[in-house]
């Protein structure tokens, strides 16, 4: 049995409407429900939501898909709210236990405290901000990847509560030139190889 737990960070806010995250969103929901052997928890970031119980669904899952658009080169302030309010809740209760450093030698194993170790991770990303602006010289990101760049943190958070990198995927020019037929086809695929080669 694998246990999936789907957060979509998206909420509506000034003129985000949060439109696309809820279409993949809703895509992983119904696509892992579909297969045999897969159990799916979610939340929607902007609902109500007990802290305690979201603690919980990350300890109960395998594997975390976070799907999130990109404000201001940064998370949804709902979504780090939540993320801020859930694993705090989550300290010494299955999240994680410390920073990982002992007070003999507080230098070293930083990060190391996690209690998630062995659950993996899926991110996604929407932009307005083209590929291009990530690859090309002279553009806006200075040739550094979404990875590397404005999620570093992101993926060093996971990082720090024990979990581990399955794969990124990173939506494109959403706001001036979508195709989210060809969008959303290409996210079929990225799951179906993520399933085959986990």
């Amino acid at each position: 049995m694998k246990n999936i737990f789907i957060i979509n960070g998206a909420h509506p806010f000034a003129h985000s409407g949060g439109l696309f995250n809820k279409t993949i969103f809703n895509k992983s929901i119904t696509y892992f429900k579909d297969l045999e052997g897969y159990e799916v928890q979610f939340t929607q970031i902007g609902n109500a939501y007990d802290p305690k119980e979201e603690v919980e669904k990350f300890k109960w899952a395998d594997l975390v898909i976070y799907h999130t658009p990109i404000w201001w080169f940064q998370l949804p302030f709902g979504f780090k709210e939540y993320i801020d309010t859930v694993f705090t809740e989550g300290h010494q209760n299955g999240i994680y236990a410390s920073d990982g450093r002992s007070r003999k030698n507080p230098a070293i194993n930083y990060g190391t405290g996690g209690l998630m170790k062995g659950k993996k991770y899926i991110l996604t990303t929407t932009w307005n901000a083209p590929k291009t602006a990530f690859t090309m010289e002279n553009e806006f990101f200075e040739q550094t990847s979404v990875d590397k760049g404005v999620m570093f943190g992101f993926h060093k958070m996971n990082a720090f509560i024990g979990m581990k990198l399955l794969a990124t995927h990173h939506f494109h020019d959403m706001e001036k030139n979508a195709d989210v037929s060809l969008e959303l086809k290409e996210y079929d695929m990225f799951l179906n190889k993520q399933i085959h080669n986990s």
